[in-house]
């Protein structure tokens, strides 16, 4: 891989690969490693390798998920990272009680994801915090188109009647 196609391909990625990588790992450590790892394997893939890569992004978000697991599994750590970052998107001109109020909400939605099954996290946290494409998710998955929405419908739905069940338990002072 010549150094260009890395510095204008790959190195913008690495964020997004970290995030994930944590997502899965659980481990601040472990995830550092693994874009390591996956960094370090791009830049030494052969010409010929690289040559049939058409989607460099999709390829080491695959490589990412999958060191990611084998980490994950040879360490038995509980994929239980925090979404950074998501907490942080805010609204312009929001007060304070609205900033924290958001705040909490984004807390309370990422300890639902945490308890998501694996396959519906992975594609929830790909789709809406990665923000990737649905044909972007089957090639780092491995899945299909339909079991990637099927997914993504199901982990929507559940952190929905979650929430929604959560606020129906506020009540309002009067």
């Amino acid at each position: 891989m010549d150094q260009a196609l890395f510095q204008e391909q790959i190195f913008p990625i690495r964020h997004k690969l970290y995030r994930f990588a944590l997502r899965i790992t659980g481990s601040v450590q472990e995830a550092e490693d693994v874009v390591q790892e996956v960094l370090e394997k791009v830049w030494k893939t052969p010409e010929p390798q690289s040559d049939a890569v058409q989607n460099w992004e999709a390829w080491c978000m695959t490589l990412t998920r999958n060191r990611s697991l084998d980490k994950a599994r040879s360490q038995s750590v509980r994929r239980t990272a925090p979404l950074d970052g998501a907490s942080e998107r805010q609204v312009d001109g929001a007060s304070p009680a609205q900033r924290t109020e958001t705040s909490d909400l984004a807390s309370q939605v990422k300890r639902m994801m945490q308890d998501l099954p694996e396959k519906q996290r992975l594609v929830m946290h790909l789709r809406d915090i990665e923000e990737l494409s649905y044909e972007e998710i089957t090639e780092v998955l491995g899945i299909s188109l339909d079991q990637v929405k099927v997914n993504l419908h199901r982990a929507r739905k559940s952190i929905r009647e979650q929430l929604t069940a959560t606020l129906n338990h506020i009540t309002i002072p009067s």
